[in-house]
């Protein structure tokens, strides 16, 4: 179930989706948050240069790998704008990241990319479960959802 304080953190999810915009890279952001509440790190999407693995969810799974114990990892929580793409995914089972609490679906984005004639991606969209086991995943919150489509949307037509 997400709470209240996890709505607060897939806020400013959104809010770093928007600056990744603001950026010319595509709208993803997330934030890494330890047992206790405490944001231990947060970044957002970096493949305008052309490495398209520097999404959000891996590089937090990077850092949680060399800065975190397992046990305090299995703990953790990762909020993210959009779920997971099984890249990510496979990086967060593969460090023993815990929780996942995501602001909308993978299955929302491709209905909203092919409304917007976006091509489809070589990556199939695939559902977390469906990569990675014995993790908890909430989502999507559909109080953003119309926020994170704009996000799309104006992603897509700064960059045609």
């Amino acid at each position: 179930m997400i709470t209240h304080k996890d709505l607060k953190h897939l806020q400013r999810c959104v809010e770093l989706a928007r600056i990744a915009v603001e950026k010319g890279d595509q709208p993803f952001g997330s934030v890494l948050v330890s047992k206790e509440g405490k944001v231990l790190v947060e970044d957002h999407n970096h493949i305008s240069g052309g490495d398209h693995t520097r999404h959000p969810e891996f590089a937090l799974a990077r850092w949680a790998a060399e800065n975190m114990s397992l046990e305090e990892r299995g703990k953790a929580t990762v909020y993210t704008s959009g779920e997971h793409c099984p890249m990510c995914a496979a990086a967060h089972g593969l460090v023993g990241l815990g929780r996942i609490v995501y602001a909308s679906s993978s299955k929302q984005l491709v209905t909203w990319l092919e409304e917007m004639g976006v091509p489809k991606s070589r990556v199939r969209s695939l559902p977390i479960q469906e990569v990675i086991r014995d993790t908890v995943v909430e989502g999507p919150a559909p109080e953003f959802s119309r926020e994170i489509r704009e996000l799309h949307r104006r992603f897509h037509e700064e960059k045609s």
